[in-house]
């Protein structure tokens, strides 16, 4: 049954067939083609190891951010390599996601990416790049949009056949005529009808145009009409997000504890940074009453 499983979760297409009972079976399917097998283990543990690593790295800093240590500042400038979406893990997570479709052989990146995906947009959105007008400012800024863009789209192409595999097992009936045969009430659709989320949103086109906002201010000026629109679209993109995280959690099927346990610590770093902000307006609400 194991094996049935994960193959209705690595099926890459489902072949709809004549049904003989249209009453009980009014829509029969079976999986026609699967993804390869997985790789080794050890990749699986090393990009969880990388996010675990990285995320950890975000939460020190935040942490520190909020103690207020003078010391935290060039510490977190030095390491910002190392933040989710900085150069060096965004760019493992966008090949890892290139053949997302061959984890699983420990930990499945179609059920734990989006939470990943989720960490890197609110590490986009909370850790700003110092502003530099340089070369290599500018690079990151662009490499950072594209590699987001990239990783929304191919964690689609990994998460979608999941998705639809999910639906098919939960909501259809095996009919026994083959191991994958289902008989179901409705039509099966690609991603299924269970879960909601998807990479390719209007939270990640939000982040994108916050990076680009930040950047044109940079590069324009900080006037008040370009203040205003960047903290516009930052809003947004925050907003998108937390509705984002609300939506996935309500529509993750009861048991799936590794997701549920990834999507809480991104929850955590949430929580973190909107303390963080507030903190930081109560801060400037106070130097302005002084004044």
């Amino acid at each position: 049954m194991e094996d049935i499983v994960k193959v209705f979760f690595k099926c890459t297409k489902w072949q709809r067939e004549e049904t003989s009972d249209p009453l009980i079976c009014p829509y029969s399917y079976f999986c026609d083609s699967v993804y390869p097998g997985d790789y080794s283990a050890a990749v699986d543990v090393s990009i969880f190891l990388l996010s675990a690593a990285s995320y950890a790295f975000a939460v020190a800093a935040t942490l520190l951010d909020l103690a207020g240590e003078s010391p935290a500042v060039d510490w977190t400038q030095r390491l910002r390599v190392l933040l989710p979406s900085g150069p060096v893990v965004l760019p493992a997570l966008l090949l890892a996601l290139v053949n997302g479709h061959r984890t699983g052989a420990a930990i499945p990146l179609s059920s734990i990416g989006p939470a990943f995906f989720q960490l890197v947009l609110l590490s986009a959105l909370a850790f700003e790049n110092p502003p530099e007008r340089t070369l290599r400012h500018v690079l990151l800024v662009v490499s950072s949009i594209s590699g987001i863009l990239h990783a929304s789209f191919r964690l689609d192409a990994v998460i979608l056949p999941y998705y639809t595999g999910l639906d098919a097992l939960l909501r259809s009936t095996l009919s026994g005529e083959c191991p994958t045969c289902v008989c179901r009430q409705e039509a099966l659709v690609v991603g299924g009808n269970l879960v909601s989320y998807r990479g390719w949103s209007t939270a990640t086109f939000a982040v994108a145009g916050t990076l680009l906002c930040r950047f044109g201010s940079l590069l324009c000026g900080e006037e008040k009409i370009g203040v205003a629109v960047k903290s516009a679209v930052e809003a947004l993109a925050w907003v998108l997000i937390g509705r984002d995280w609300v939506d996935f959690i309500g529509d993750l099927p009861p048991g799936e504890l590794m997701e549920m346990a990834a999507h809480v610590a991104v929850c955590l770093l949430m929580s973190l940074q909107i303390l963080r902000r507030a903190c930081s307006l109560l801060v400037w609400l106070g130097a302005m009453t002084s004044l």
